[in-house]
């Protein structure tokens, strides 16, 4: 049985997650402990979507692809998506992953798909369809059943594509992990240049350098973060608090200078 990974904008709720690992394990036909975990995300696509991005890329450079299956449910029950096509898709890896293609669920491993398919008559409108509706396909996919499945092979232009830059993630010490890459920087910055940074209608300067450390005490650091892949990592955005308190840091932090509550916020560079 493969493990599941569950991405989720209701995965902080203790209640809602054991109500979905049940209802799961209720499908399983052969339930011998299996390896069910949750992620909680903010209400945004994008987060869901970052992360379960960050996941799958630690699960193929560490883990066992071919043993796992992610479930991104971040569902954002607004009357242009409440019907989102339920897709299903099987990365070069070999991992699997599924969800509903809500806005930008699938747009950051778009380019690792190697086969994608839909599940039809999973857009009943239901309050809670990870639970109600979900639960039983995602449970087939943990026992390797998706050949028995009635699926529809599809093309990945259903998957939008992500434009602009944005906060994909903001972590426990207030960095925000953006989604530029060191490759969309390359020739426009070099190490050790200033430049101005705008988001959320705050604009700031940000030095660029190769590591966080070798900025200055207090300063704002646009660097290489421990996110995406090896040879091209997101950049993060940090303050170098080394000397300072800790309540003094909590306040002087990058989220906080931004004025950044969670990710989706847009990036300029300016």
């Amino acid at each position: 049985m493969k493990k599941l990974i569950v991405v989720a904008d209701w995965a902080a709720d203790g209640l809602t997650s054991q109500q979905v690992r049940s209802t799961i394990e209720g499908y399983l036909q052969h339930n011998d402990n299996p390896n069910i975990n949750f992620i909680p995300v903010s209400f945004s696509t994008l987060h869901g979507g970052f992360v379960s991005s960050q996941v799958i890329e630690i699960e193929e450079r560490n883990g066992r692809p071919l043993d796992t299956v992610l479930y991104v449910g971040v569902d954002p029950k607004e009357a242009d998506t409440f019907s989102a096509i339920f897709m299903i898709a099987r990365l070069k890896s070999g991992l699997i992953i599924c969800g509903p293609n809500n806005g930008l669920n699938f747009s950051f491993i778009k380019q690792k798909i190697d086969e994608i398919f839909i599940y039809k008559g999973l857009e009943e409108k239901m309050f809670f369809r990870s639970r109600d509706l979900y639960a039983r396909v995602i449970a087939h996919l943990m026992e390797a059943m998706e050949d028995e499945m009635d699926i529809e092979e599809t093309h990945t232009n259903l998957i939008p594509a992500l434009e602009g830059f944005f906060v994909g993630h903001i972590d426990n010490f207030g960095n925000i992990i953006t989604t530029v890459t060191q490759e969309d920087v390359k020739g426009k910055l070099e190490i050790g240049d200033e430049t101005k940074i705008k988001i959320n209608e705050v604009v700031v300067t940000a030095r660029f350098l190769d590591i966080l450390t070798k900025g200055n005490e207090g300063s704002l650091i646009l660097s290489p973060s421990p996110y995406g892949a090896k040879d091209n990592p997101f950049l993060q955005l940090s303050v170098l608090n080394i000397s300072q308190q800790e309540e003094n840091s909590i306040k002087n932090t990058a989220a906080a200078i931004f004025g950044c509550k969670m990710p989706g916020y847009k990036l300029q560079f300016s």
